[in-house]
């Protein structure tokens, strides 16, 4: 079940980051970036209150602010990136990086120990993202906004797998409290810029909690599973937003980015057994 849910919050990161580039492109990413924060902190709020929660510790709360406070970095970079047109490039080098920190941390600091298989699924996963990603070729402020990212993306996933079962989904609203606080002062500043019509709002909240949702199913994912391997199968979104590039926006995918496809494939059924 937890390799399953790891999965499904893959899948809605993968939906996000598509949707997230494209609105992104149209409008200011600053302020995609914040109403995204704040539509994932009004559904994290409400599913909080439908989940039990039998001892909600502050400690448990602390590390889901540490979470939001990468989430809310990590979002500001990606949709940066994914503003300049590099969506091929700037998700998959964010989680090629992101899930080689987290794997590190969760194998040096937390004493996870993968099984082989999942150990070989690892190994797989980081090349395969970078082959998607057409081997980090490509702007090199994308490339830069991509590994700024992926920093936010660590501690995202590390710090929200510290918190207790018992705490419930709090954490991760604890985490979009922190993310609205960090990223306020440069929405003040710039509130003119930023501000969009209403559809476009409504779009960004939406985007939000979508984003929102791939975390909590994370959070239930690594209460199950070790995190280390949570970590890799939920880093395994950057496959959807390029098939559906290939779908909807008639992308080409090069013969690396095939490969990379198809190792991602394989590192999924490897983590899974493992």
């Amino acid at each position: 079940m937890g390799a399953l849910l790891a999965l499904a919050s893959a899948v809605c990161y993968g939906v996000v980051d598509f949707a997230g580039g494209l609105l992104s492109r149209r409008v200011h990413f600053a302020a995609v970036t914040f109403l995204g924060q704040v539509g994932g902190l009004a559904l994290a709020c409400v599913a909080g209150l439908l989940v039990t929660a039998p001892d909600v510790r502050s400690a448990d709360l602390l590390w889901g602010a540490l979470s939001g406070m990468g989430s809310g970095a990590a979002m500001h970079f990606l949709n940066r990136g994914l503003s300049r047109g590099a969506m091929s490039v700037v998700v998959p080098v964010s989680a090629v990086t992101g899930v080689a920190l987290s794997v590190l941390c969760g194998v040096l600091v937390l004493g996870d120990r993968p099984g082989a298989l999942a150990w070989a699924g690892i190994a797989v996963t980081v090349p395969a993202l970078w082959f998607v990603s057409g081997g980090g070729t490509g702007p090199g402020h994308a490339v830069t906004d991509g590994l700024l990212a992926s920093a936010g993306v660590a501690v995202q996933y590390l710090a929200l797998g510290q918190a207790g079962p018992e705490s419930g989904l709090w954490p991760v609203a604890a985490g979009r409290v922190a993310a609205v606080l960090l990223l306020l002062p440069g929405v003040a500043r710039h509130t003119g810029r930023l501000r969009l019509p209403p559809r476009r709002s409504v779009e960004a909240l939406l985007i939000g909690a979508g984003a929102a949702l791939g975390l909590i199913l994370y959070l239930l994912a690594a209460q199950q599973q070790l995190l280390s391997v949570a970590v890799v199968l939920a880093s395994l979104y950057p496959a959807l937003p390029v098939v559906l590039g290939l779908a909807l926006l008639h992308e080409r995918v090069d013969r690396r980015q095939a490969v990379g496809l198809i190792g991602a494939a394989a590192a999924t059924v490897l983590l899974t057994l493992g």
